[in-house]
């Protein structure tokens, strides 16, 4: 009879702890723990505010694209620095190492599993590659798969081994869910189905109908090496070649911020950035974070003034020198004289100091991308709350329509560019050695 008793009681536990309460009354999921978002390392927390987003000055150059409008924005996090060489570097390399472990896994190597597999012993589908899995270099096939990574010996300058960096494609997925959000879905209850009423466009530019999810899943695949002949292609009749061939690898280099890249691989670089956050929490029982991404021009322009509204720069005065004479940031300041501010070209990042949210470098050393598309109106038509205008322009679009606003003026730039309010652009499919790029952060929480 104890027993009996013992075994009703169990039974009364486990049902009661499904989610629900015994006295009818709604306490949400239980088991589950509260969560507190990890800080990320070297990102700046930027607050939940409103601002006058719009020119501090003159529109000195008649380029009437903007004006003075109150907006607000969601608090964020925000890389304290333009991303660096090296930190750049550590996405080259996991794309490198990436691409052998998948040529050692398809290759079948006996005793090595750089796939995942199952208890059974079975690889997943889809597959995952194994990071644990050691690469034996001694064995023949592993050195055979290298040969294939480098450049052939007719493209060897001194015969020197070198990876090929036109191998270095990242191939990536995320979901549009703007492209989404414009499809219904129509559930028939006499049918008991449903089916989404709606058409999709890839980033080919090819419509179809959409039949299920997946359709919004979008897939590309990206070169990931930087341009370093942009250095040169840039400036005609100027000596510049040092710079091309150094640069970007050489370790002297490994806290300058990373130039030649395009905004496509910015966009590539943080899809990468967030999966390698994410999938280390789950190893760790965290849950995901918001996705790493190009920040929209008015968080930058909102990031930039510091809190400082309307400041014409993110130290917040009216002029370029401090009390001391001493450039605050690195420009094109008076008639050329480059160097007159500490620099000729780029200089470290966190060279100068930061703004009152703890941001180095937001205005000049490299202009910045940021994600939205470029309009000279965008202003009049964007919302009051995060504004923001996007296109993801398709290989056969006009040139215009790959127009991407990028702030902060850069080494080469006059004073005006260096404004918080200033606006330009470049366009996306293009590598300069003058723009780089940060990422945000959406903050997870309470503002």
């Amino acid at each position: 009879m104890k027993k009996v008793f013992l075994l009703a009681l169990t039974i009364t536990l486990l049902l009661s702890g499904c989610g629900s309460s015994n006295n009818g009354e709604l306490t949400g999921v239980q088991g589950r723990k509260k969560f507190f978002e990890p800080e990320p390392l070297e990102m700046a927390f930027i607050p939940a505010g409103s601002f006058t987003m719009g020119q501090s000055d003159q529109d000195a150059f008649f380029a009437m694209n903007t004006f003075s409008k109150t907006v607000t924005v969601e608090a964020f996090w925000m890389d304290q620095t333009e991303i660096s060489n090296n930190k750049y570097r550590q996405f080259v390399a996991y794309v490198r190492d990436s691409i052998l472990r998948t040529k050692l896994g398809d290759a079948g190597i006996e005793g090595r599993n750089y796939y995942m597999v199952d208890k059974e012993g079975n690889q997943l589908d889809p597959k995952v590659l194994n990071w644990e899995e050691k690469i034996d270099y001694k064995d023949e096939t592993t050195k055979t798969t290298l040969e294939e990574m480098y450049y052939a010996p007719e493209e060897r300058f001194n015969g020197q081994k070198e990876v090929d960096s036109r191998k270095l494609v990242y191939s990536y997925s995320w979901v549009d869910l703007k492209q989404a959000a414009r499809t219904t879905y129509k559930y028939d209850n006499k049918a008991g189905t449903g089916k989404y009423d709606g058409q999709v466009t890839n980033i080919d530019g090819v419509t179809t109908a959409v039949v299920n999810r997946g359709n919004f899943i979008m897939h590309d695949k990206i070169p990931v090496y930087p341009d370093t002949l942009c250095w040169i292609r840039d400036f005609t009749y100027s000596f510049n070649d040092p710079q091309a061939s150094l640069y970007f690898w050489h370790p002297s280099y490994d806290d300058y911020p990373v130039v030649g890249v395009s905004w496509v691989q910015a966009k590539a670089f943080s899809i990468w950035r967030t999966d390698f956050m994410n999938n280390s929490l789950r190893k760790q029982g965290v849950p995901d974070v918001q996705a790493y991404r190009l920040p929209s021009e008015t968080e930058w322009e909102y990031a930039a003034r510091g809190g400082l509204d309307l400041s014409m720069y993110p130290w917040g005065g009216p002029y370029t020198r401090n009390n001391k004479g001493c450039f605050l940031a690195n420009f094109k300041p008076l008639r050329g004289n480059y160097i007159d501010d500490g620099a000729v070209y780029a200089a470290k990042v966190g060279s100068f100091e930061p703004n009152e949210y703890g941001l180095y470098d937001m205005a000049g050393n490299v202009a910045e991308w940021t994600r939205c598309a470029y309009a000279p109106d965008a202003y009049i038509f964007t919302h009051d709350l995060n504004p923001n205008y996007e296109y993801d322009a398709k290989p056969s679009d006009p040139p215009i329509m790959k127009r991407k606003v990028v702030r902060g003026g850069s080494w080469k730039d006059v004073a005006y560019f260096l404004q918080c309010g200033s606006r330009d652009y470049e366009y996306q499919d293009s590598t300069k050695p003058y723009v780089g790029f940060r990422n945000v952060r959406q903050y997870i929480g309470v503002n």
